[in-house]
């Protein structure tokens, strides 16, 4: 069975081709730029040079298309004809409390996709365009969503609750919603084999670190607490996102700038978090090699990062009454030594112990505790798109 995966942003779409045989990627691309001029198509498939398209991409039915020409084009191509692909799974943000696991889509998944748009307004309608575009080119292939707030529709409503008149959640669906839901459900899954464990029996602390970055509690193999909110706005420290604060702060600033919404929504998602402390950049590579020259609000950037993931991790261990263990995943979490080193300190006063030696790793999947620690402490290189092609394929069988 062949799974093509789509990830489709406002103006660029990820996709990959999985042979579920063996869960190997046949091929992987990106398109760029699309309904800007300049659009272009790089596809890489092992073995062979990359394959670029440099054509007007209009929409995303367009995009599409060309991937589709890609894929079986005779000299870069991976497949003989489109209909070798049994199905496709793309990655949907908000399904808000009407979706809850992956689901083939049909109209009332259209329906929670277009009502949570609220949330989600710039993901959720890219979403569908890339959905759009697979339905009318491919018309006799099931197409499955895979919603990243799925995962965390297990959380108890004492933890996704808002300390808010209950009218708004009644009336708003004001509340916390959680995302990287498949990355930590992924996460959830590699750790029960690693530790040859019953999932239902596992209660992990998932650390998804990148430029975004959450923090899940999962209890008995499900979501019980997350950072992320109504948006992925709270929480963590991020790349240049704020993470959480003080309520008073946005209203402050609306009113000492003259901010409208929009503006405020703009400052606080794309020019705060690391970006805004350090003023140098949102890539964590950039912040160390800064901190390490002496830049000193590079160093607090570092560590406002470190601090805020601290505070979570220890609050998590408290809920979940016995953790077997902390997996670190994301970009930063699997390949960032020191984050990890400066994450796990203090934490030996509870006999939780970060081995360095065994910490010196990249990806791959490695246990980096001392032996004797009480909770293990791993490194686990997460695959969404993988999670996104396994539950298309188990839905459509």
């Amino acid at each position: 069975m062949k799974i093509l995966v789509i990830n489709c942003g406002s103006s660029s779409l990820k996709y990959q081709l999985f042979d579920m045989e063996n869960e190997k990627v046949m091929v992987k691309g990106l398109v760029e730029r699309i309904g800007i001029d300049g659009s272009r198509l790089i596809q890489k498939v092992e073995g062979k040079e990359d394959f670029l398209i440099e054509k007007p991409m209009s929409d995303h039915t367009k995009a599409v298309g060309y991937v589709f020409d890609a894929l079986v084009d005779k000299e870069n191509g991976v497949i003989s004809d489109l209909s070798e692909i049994d199905g496709v799974g793309h990655r949907f943000v908000h399904g808000g409390e009407k979706v809850a696991k992956s689901v083939i889509i049909d109209d009332e998944v259209k329906k929670a996709v277009e009502e949570y748009t609220k949330f989600a307004p710039l993901h959720n309608p890219a979403n569908m365009m890339g959905f759009e575009a697979c339905e009318n080119l491919l018309p006799n292939v099931k197409n499955v969503a895979v919603f990243d707030t799925a995962f965390h529709q297990t959380m108890p409503k004492e933890n996704y609750l808002y300390a808010l008149d209950y009218k708004y959640y009644e009336k708003y669906a004001i509340r916390k919603y959680g995302f990287h839901g498949t990355s930590h459900k992924y996460i959830t899954q590699r750790a029960a084999a690693i530790l040859e464990k019953d999932i239902d029996d596992l209660n992990i602390i998932s650390c998804h670190l990148g430029n975004g970055a959450s923090i899940c509690a999962v209890k008995n193999g499900k979501s019980f607490d997350t950072t992320m909110g109504l948006t992925p706005l709270e929480g963590l420290v991020m790349g240049t996102r704020s993470g959480d604060l003080d309520p008073t702060v946005v209203t402050f600033l609306m009113d000492a700038e003259n901010m409208s919404t929009a503006e405020i929504n703009n400052e606080l998602n794309k020019k705060s978090g690391v970006l805004g402390i350090s003023g140098v950049s949102s890539d964590f590579r950039d912040l160390e090699e800064n901190a390490n020259e002496g830049n000193e609000r590079s160093g607090i950037a570092l560590k406002m990062f470190a601090n805020r993931a601290k505070r979570y991790l220890a609050g998590y261990i408290a809920e979940l009454g016995r953790c077997d263990a902390i997996v670190f995943t994301g970009g930063i979490g699997e390949n960032s030594v020191t984050m990890r080193e400066s994450i796990m300190e203090g934490f030996e006063q509870f006999n939780i112990k970060l081995d360095k030696e065994k910490n010196n790793v990249r990806g791959g999947e490695n246990i980096v505790s001392t032996d004797d620690s009480n909770v293990k402490i791993m490194v686990v290189a997460t695959n969404e798109e993988l999670m996104i092609a396994k539950d298309t394929q188990s839905l459509i069988k």
